[in-house]
């Protein structure tokens, strides 16, 4: 019996649309089968750099692929998050960010080449870090209300900043306490860091990342940090909220994206790596030693985080007095 070319298109079309989801399986069974990228939206060395890499190390043991890091920084992470809103959805590029980036471009900039949540699904969150208010080791100013008191006597301070979540609470910090204060910007925490030594800045609140171990060496000392619990390797020192700042809270969390469209058996894969990862004993060993604590949300639970994070920080921002850049 001859088949119609009509019906011929249609028993084709019947067997790939069979087809297609063995495919995708097969697909997933397989990844990864190459090497896996992770972009980070910092400068090598850089807190943030410091931290990812702790988790870049565990993914490349957990999946049995390098993992190359390709740190792309600027623009407060936008080039890196773009990089990864434009690579292939295939799990084979992820972005490492924070929420201060996904949450709070939106509101520090007029605009944006992507939407971080129509544009991405989310894999994990994975470590939640704490900012700390530093001085230099020789400064006489040994608690938070010292440093408060310093600043509201004088007509002219400055601080340091090189990201987002030390821009909005150092600036929440100056409207809660009501002194006047230039900001000061830097590439990384490193480049601050003479100045900070040296007097030069009265104060920073730095990413504890990097602070710890410049506490730890002694050319820093803690005033009080940003998160709601303290920092474990800095138990005497108080939250900005013991300290009488009541609400404040500034601490963001990390998490990994992929561009929107990554097959589903993909990101569930992804997502198994890095809950394998965060139930490590030595990541968070490793977490501790820079103000960090681990997470364990999953890619619905990061999904539905970032949302509410995007409506928290408009008010927040606006309460700063940041206005939005070009």
């Amino acid at each position: 019996m001859t088949v119609s070319r009509s019906r011929r298109a249609v028993l084709v079309a019947t067997t790939l649309a069979a087809l297609l989801p063995l495919a995708h399986s097969a697909s997933a069974q397989d990844f990864p089968s190459r090497p896996l990228k992770v972009v980070i939206g910092f400068p090598a060395g850089s807190g943030a750099d410091i931290l990812g890499r702790n988790f870049t190390n565990k993914l490349q043991q957990v999946s049995g692929q390098p993992v190359i890091v390709e740190n792309r920084p600027g623009a407060n992470s936008n080039i890196a998050i773009g990089t990864v809103k434009n690579s292939k959805p295939d799990g084979y590029t992820m972005l490492f960010v924070a929420n201060s980036n996904m949450a709070m471009n939106k509101w520090l900039f007029k605009s944006l080449p992507f939407d971080t949540i129509k544009d991405f699904t989310a894999i994990a969150s994975w470590a939640q870090l704490g900012f700390v208010v530093v001085v230099g080791a020789d400064s006489k100013h040994n608690t938070l209300a010292d440093l408060t008191a310093l600043l509201k006597s004088k007509p002219q301070n400055k601080y340091g900043t090189t990201n987002q979540t030390a821009i909005v609470s150092t600036e929440y910090y100056r409207q809660l306490a009501k002194f006047e204060a230039t900001n000061v910007g830097y590439r990384t925490a490193p480049d601050a860091l003479p100045d900070v030594v040296n007097g030069t800045l009265d104060f920073m609140i730095m990413d504890g990342t990097f602070a710890m171990g410049q506490i730890r060496n002694g050319k820093l000392k803690a005033l009080a940090v940003t998160s709601t619990w303290r920092i474990a390797g800095l138990p005497a020192v108080p939250t900005f909220q013991e300290a009488g700042y009541k609400g404040f809270e500034f601490a963001p969390w990390w998490a990994t994206y992929v561009p929107k469209g990554t097959p589903a058996p993909v990101v569930a894969k992804l997502e198994a790596y890095f809950n394998q990862i965060t139930k490590m004993p030595d990541i968070k060993e490793a977490l501790e030693k820079i103000a960090s604590i681990p997470l364990h949300d999953g890619s619905a639970q990061t999904a539905d985080k970032l949302a509410k994070e995007v409506d928290k920080w408009g008010p927040i921002i606006q309460a700063a007095g940041i206005k939005p850049q070009g």
